[in-house]
């Protein structure tokens, strides 16, 4: 999905899969902690993260957080 100013938007299955996780875990690291809360959409609530979001949520993983 594009925003209006162009920047790409992922949901969480397709941030899993950038991971190589399940979308349940993403939630689950969200809900404890591990994953800062991502932005919703303010129409229908879901999760919505940018390139820079999932490159954070690499480096937690590998621990350079």
């Amino acid at each position: 999905m594009m925003t209006a100013r162009g920047m790409k938007k992922y949901n969480v299955q397709e941030v899993a899969d950038a991971l190589g996780l399940y979308r349940g875990t993403v939630i689950n690291y969200e809900k404890k902690g591990i994953f800062p809360p991502a932005k919703r959409n303010p129409i229908n609530s879901y999760r919505e993260y940018t390139e820079d979001d999932i490159a954070n949520l690499r480096r937690i993983l590998e621990g350079g957080a």
